[in-house]
C-alpha cells in the first residue's frame, strides 16, 4: 500500500477524488485489466444488420417522428492537434526532411488553411519557415490547437473549420423543430477559442441555413481523472513531489453525455467530417440509424408496459426471441420476468459498422460477460488478448465510432448513464512525462466500457462515412476536396 502524506489526501480531494478511488486505481496498475472474453466476431449472418433494403423506411420513421424528440449531436472535440503535425514536428526538431512534411510542402496551396498561413509567411520562404508557421507560435500555432479549431475544407469563397463543418452537418440530419442542438466536449484552454469562432459562425450560418441553433459545452470532469504510476507501480510525482493525475481517456465523456437534456444523442468524432458534395451518404445513414433506433426503442416500450401488465406466455415467448434476436442477447438461462425487464429497460445505442480496410480502431464483436451472458460489443485493440489479435483484424467490420443514442426509459425518465459502465474495463499504456516513463490509465471507452451494458444493434453502413483526419495530409486526400 502507497504512504500518502496529509498534502497528498488534499491534494487527492481537490481532485474531486478520494482516496479509497486512487487506491482502488494503484490496485488496476497492478493487477491489470482482464482481457475481453470474445465469442466471434459480429457478422451480417450474426450479429449486425444490413439495412440497406429498408433505408427509405427507417429514414420516413425518422421525419416523421423526430419533432417528438429533443435531438442533440454530441461531439467530443477535446483533444489538441498534437499528433496530426507529429511528422512537422520532427522535422523542426531534426532538420531531416520525411514524407508527410514533404507532402504538405508539395501541397501547401491545396489546404484551406493556406490563405491564413501565408499572412505570417516570409518574402521567400524557407521550408522550415513554411512547417514552423504552420504548427507553432510563430504562426498560426496549429500544433496546439484543438482539431475543431482548424480549417479542415477549401471552397469557394470558403475556408471551413472542423466545427463549421459539424454546424453543417447538423443542420442536414439533427434537427428537431427547426433547431439544431450541438455540445462539443472542450479542453479548458481552449474554451475561449470555441465561444470566439461559435459567435462568428452562428448568426451567418443561422440566416443562411433558416434554422436556429442551441450550441452547449463543457469540459472532461477532473473526479474522471486516474493517477498516474511508476513503471513499479507507485504513485508517479512531479518535480515538485506532487501526485500526477491525467485524463482517464474519453470514456470519461460518459459523464458529460449524462448530463445532457436530450431524448436522442448523435454521437461523431469532431474529426470525421467532409465536405458538402460528399455528405449525402452520411445525411442517409444517420437518418436510417436514428430510424431503427425509433423503432427499437418504441418496441422496446410496448414490451415493457406488457411486462407492466403481466404479459401473456406468447407474449414472453415474443420479447425473449426479440432479445435474442434483434438484441443478441443470450442469457444462458430461462429468464425471470424480472430480469428480461432489467435487461429491455436500459440506454439503446445503435451504432454504424463499416468495412474493415485495416485501420486502427475497435471492432463488432460478441462478448461473454462474467455471468455467462452474452452482447454485442464494440471492442478495442488493447482489451483483446495478444493470442487473439489476428480476431481484430481478420474480423469484416470495423467501427468508426458512429452512433445514434435513445438515453430515455419508457417512462420518459432520463437513464443514469453511470449504472452502465463495466468497470471492469480499460488500458494501461507507457507513457512520459518530464522525461520520465510513468504507466497511464484509459478507463472503459466512451462507445466500449462506458456503453457495455446498454443495448445494442450493429447496422452496416457504407465506408464514405467515415472520412476522419488523422494526419495532416489526410485534408488534401479526395474524400475532404469539394468538388
Amino acid at each position: 500500500m502507497s504512504n500518502f502524506t496529509p498534502q497528498d489526501i488534499e491534494q487527492i480531494e481537490k481532485h474531486g477524488l478520494n482516496l479509497d478511488t486512487v487506491m482502488r486505481q494503484l490496485a488496476d496498475f497492478e493487477s491489470g485489466f482482464p482481457y475481453a472474453d470474445i465469442i466471434s466476431p459480429a457478422t451480417l449472418s450474426h450479429g449486425i444488420m444490413d439495412a440497406d433494403s429498408q433505408i427509405d423506411k427507417y429514414r420516413e420513421i425518422y421525419h416523421k417522428n423526430k419533432d417528438n424528440y429533443k435531438i442533440v449531436k454530441f461531439v467530443p472535440a477535446s483533444g489538441a492537434a498534437t499528433r496530426m503535425f507529429k511528422d512537422l514536428f520532427e522535422f523542426l526538431s531534426s532538420g531531416t526532411m520525411n514524407a508527410t512534411t514533404q507532402t504538405v510542402l508539395d501541397n501547401i496551396k491545396k489546404f484551406a488553411f493556406y490563405d491564413d498561413l501565408k499572412q505570417y509567411l516570409p518574402e521567400n520562404p524557407t521550408d522550415h519557415d513554411i512547417i514552423e508557421c504552420l504548427v507553432t507560435e510563430r504562426g498560426l500555432n496549429y500544433g496546439a490547437l484543438p482539431k475543431a479549431l482548424l480549417k479542415f475544407h477549401k471552397y469557394k469563397g470558403e475556408n471551413r473549420t472542423a466545427l463549421a463543418e459539424h454546424l453543417t452537418e447538423g443542420a442536414q440530419y439533427a434537427t428537431c423543430n427547426n433547431t439544431v442542438n450541438i455540445h462539443f466536449t472542450v479542453s479548458p484552454e481552449h474554451i475561449a477559442g470555441f465561444k470566439e469562432l461559435i459567435s462568428q459562425l452562428v448568426p451567418e450560418y443561422e440566416q443562411r441555413l433558416g434554422i436556429a441553433y442551441n450550441i452547449s459545452m463543457s469540459t472532461q470532469k477532473p473526479q474522471t481523472d486516474t493517477i498516474a504510476a511508476n513503471l513499479d507501480n507507485t504513485p508517479f510525482r512531479n518535480p515538485d513531489n506532487t501526485l500526477l493525475f491525467r485524463p482517464a481517456g474519453h470514456g470519461a465523456l460518459i459523464e458529460n453525455l449524462n448530463d445532457l437534456d436530450a431524448d436522442i444523442v448523435f454521437i461523431k468524432n469532431i474529426d470525421n467530417v467532409c465536405p458538402d458534395s460528399a455528405r449525402s451518404d452520411t445525411i442517409i445513414y444517420k437518418e436510417t440509424l436514428a430510424g431503427i433506433l425509433i423503432e427499437t426503442q418504441q418496441q422496446i416500450f410496448n414490451m415493457l408496459s406488457q411486462i407492466e401488465n403481466s404479459p401473456t406466455p406468447q407474449q414472453l415467448d415474443d420479447i425473449k426471441s426479440f432479445i435474442s434476436n434483434t438484441l443478441n442477447i443470450d442469457l444462458s438461462t430461462d429468464p425471470s420476468v424480472d430480469t428480461i425487464r432489467e435487461v429491455l429497460n436500459r440506454p439503446i445505442r445503435v451504432c454504424g459498422m463499416i468495412k474493415n480496410t485495416g485501420a486502427p480502431g475497435g471492432g463488432p464483436f460478441i462478448v461473454r460477460a462474467s455471468n455467462g451472458s452474452t452482447s454485442l460489443q464494440i471492442v478495442e485493440p488493447g482489451q483483446i488478448a495478444p493470442e487473439q489479435q489476428h480476431i481484430l483484424k481478420n474480423g469484416e467490420y470495423f467501427s468508426p465510432a458512429d452512433l445514434v443514442c435513445g438515453v430515455r426509459d419508457w417512462r420518459g425518465e432520463k437513464f443514469d448513464l453511470t449504472k452502465y459502465i463495466d468497470h471492469e474495463t480499460g488500458f494501461i499504456s507507457e507513457k512520459s512525462k518530464n522525461g520520465m516513463p510513468l504507466r497511464a490509465m484509459e478507463r472503459p471507452g466512451l462507445w466500449n466500457g462506458a456503453m457495455a451494458k446498454w443495448n445494442t444493434i450493429f447496422v452496416k453502413i457504407i465506408g464514405t462515412t467515415f472520412t476522419p483526419a488523422k494526419v495532416v495530409t489526410d485534408l488534401i486526400k479526395d474524400e475532404h476536396t469539394e468538388k
